[in-house]
């Protein structure tokens, strides 16, 4: 795992002699027994945090320790895994061979890209099926992933997208400099910078190895190590290369080294491990020769939250300096990160709740759901209202004269004026209303069967209008009364122009089950098996979701979204990268709704309502 060095770590430091050398240098290195890993076993890479350590290698093999115990997770794709990455363990990334790409939310490892099959089962020569062995990325989320043929990979929040290297050399590495750029390196010398214009520029490298690894330095300057095949030792040995972002020089030539495969900031300096246990520390000194224990190729390195590291590589080689190194993890517990997300709140039912509403204009909070529930939030607590009838009800809005609005089922549309319910209108067919929409004068409804009913100032009643589709449509929402998103079975999207409904295509065949915005160029729809989509007022782009759940409701307000689903799934988008957010539930949650206070609230089975606070 490739890490910046920090700013005691500099370039200076290294060549300028700044750096005094500490009593606690590294004797020799211990083998971790308890990673029972199998004879053949291969380990590329890993990644820590304080709370604790993965490590990853060939046939899919992902193992976790916690401080007490190593455990294998189990992954969907038996192919190696090279490299990992994240923001947190909640958003963590793995990739590896044949394009695998694989995230994991704190709980599980789901794919989500790659190991593309063809009709008789085997891996396919598909572009997406590229091998990738390095994947790194920025505080935000964006990452980026490296691989062979020149391929590379953009996480830009929401999907992984190819960017063109402008080289067929099989890249190794990558890494973030302290100035934000990106830089990519490979075979044959390549090395490769991602600027502001989003573009990767060839550096001109006169030294051609293959780069395996790549460190930064706090003044943007970058080491480099690999190795390269020299004819005269019938193998391969070593580079080690400074690039101070103008001209590349080879350091220590002098000497010769086995192939470098790993580099990383360690104690005052940097370690660097390769070929047949090979072992080096980079100090302001020179280089010098570490005893690994080990003849055994080393693959990677894994940097601890206390800054010990652990190095991997063949045979299940796992190797520490530190034979106390892997004690201090705090212990990971995901039900308490909820627990300071999201509160249960007593709703006083058991029954399915299949919406809840916000009214802004009267900044007052309702649920409704099956036998005709419809609850209020009044004086501190939730309290329930006549029930409207023993039908489920599904929407709120607010009517002209101020009453309260509800609709469902049988094409039903009662109205409440504080004492009883009234009905206003019914289609007389079994067709379910799922959603309202009103800006307090024009109303619309969507539901089954491709209903679309309408009710304006000049209108005595509600009035069913055309949709241009027989698919259910679920969800409604629109800046305005000229401009209306309905989205339904299929990726359906049909648009409201004032005066017709007409198809949006968004580019997936996926039930869509919500949909929300903050403008016409800031929509958000979800759906089917975890589908996220965004519009940019140019573009829908559909992210299939790193949750396996169905997201049925989303809503958001200035700062973030939060989308919801089944399984207590729930998801935030901070506005950069959608992740799981932890709601310590697993009952489903079918709508979602901001709070009079700036929060969120969400509804679902058994009466269920959460809240998480702004």
């Amino acid at each position: 795992m490739m890490q910046t060095v920090t700013e005691d770590v500099s370039r200076r430091d290294f060549f300028r002699g700044r750096i005094s050398r500490t009593a606690s240098e590294p004797g020799g290195w211990l083998q971790i027994d308890e990673l029972s890993a199998g004879a053949g076993d291969v380990f590329w890479d890993g990644w820590a945090d304080e709370a604790g350590v993965f490590v990853a290698g060939d046939d899919g093999v992902i193992f976790h320790f916690d401080g007490t115990e190593w455990k294998r997770q189990p992954v969907s794709a038996p192919v190696p895994v090279h490299s990992l990455w994240g923001t947190s363990r909640n958003d963590l990334w793995a990739v590896g061979w044949m394009g695998l790409v694989l995230h994991h939310d704190g709980r599980v490892w789901t794919k989500v890209r790659g190991c593309v099959t063809n009709e008789g089962g085997k891996y396919s020569d598909a572009s997406e099926n590229a091998p990738l062995f390095g994947v790194a990325g920025l505080p935000n989320g964006q990452a980026w992933a490296v691989g062979d043929r020149g391929t590379i990979l953009h996480f830009d929040g929401q999907d992984w997208v190819s960017e063109n290297s402008g080289v067929r050399a099989h890249l190794r590495c990558v890494v973030i400099l302290p100035d934000g750029r990106v830089l990519a390196a490979g075979g044959d010398g390549i090395v490769l910078i991602r600027n502001e214009d989003g573009q990767w520029h060839k550096q001109s490298c006169p030294i051609h190895s293959n780069f395996t690894s790549a460190l930064p330095l706090e003044d943007n300057t970058v080491l480099l190590a690999g190795g390269r095949y020299f004819v005269d030792a019938n193998g391969f040995r070593g580079d080690l290369v400074l690039w101070d972002g103008k001209s590349f020089k080879t350091l220590f030539a002098e000497k010769t080294f086995s192939r470098f495969r790993a580099l990383a900031a360690y104690k005052h300096g940097a370690i660097l491990v390769g070929d047949a246990g090979q072992m080096h520390l980079l100090g302001h000194d020179g280089i010098e020769r570490l005893d690994s224990g080990t003849n055994h190729d080393l693959l990677g390195i894994v940097t601890l939250a206390t800054g010990e590291v652990v190095s991997v590589g063949d045979f299940g080689t796992a190797l520490t300096a530190n034979a106390t190194a892997l004690e201090n993890f705090k212990p990971y517990v995901a039900t308490r990160e909820a627990a300071t997300l999201w509160e249960p709140v007593a709703s006083g039912t058991d029954r399915q709740l299949w919406g809840v509403w916000h009214d802004t204009r009267q900044d007052e909070l309702f649920a409704c759901g099956e036998e005709g529930t419809v609850l209020v939030f009044d004086r501190g607590k939730w309290e329930a209202l006549p029930p409207v009838n023993d039908l489920g009800i599904h929407a709120l809005s607010r009517a002209p004269d101020g009453g309260l609005l509800a609709a469902g089922q049988m094409g039903e549309i009662h109205q409440f004026d504080g004492a009883k319910w009234r009905k206003v209108y019914d289609l007389h067919m079994d067709v379910t209303i799922l959603s309202l929409w009103s800006d307090g004068s024009t109303f619309f409804a969507a539901g089954d069967e491709g209903l679309v009913l309408c009710k304006t100032p000049e209108s005595a009643d509600w009035v069913r209008a055309a949709s241009g589709t027989k698919s259910a449509l679920y969800g409604l929402w629109g800046p305005d009364d000229r401009h209306i998103l309905a989205v339904g079975d299929f990726g359906l999207v049909q648009r409201w122009n004032g005066e017709c409904w007409d198809e949006f295509n968004a580019g997936t065949e996926y039930f869509l089950f919500d949909v929300w915005g903050r403008a016409l160029n800031d929509i958000f729809v979800v759906g089917l098996s975890g589908t996220i989509g965004h519009f940019d007022g140019t573009r829908w782009t559909i992210t299939p979701a790193r949750a396996r759940a169905d997201l049925l409701a989303v809503t958001g307000n200035d700062r973030e979204v939060i989308a919801v689903g089944a399984a207590g799934t729930i998801y935030r988008h901070d506005g950069t990268v959608w992740r799981r957010d932890p709601g310590g539930t697993d009952v489903g949650l079918r709508a979602v709704s901001t709070t009079p206070d700036g929060g969120f609230i969400a509804a679902g089975d058994r009466g269920t309502l959460i809240v998480r606070l702004p």
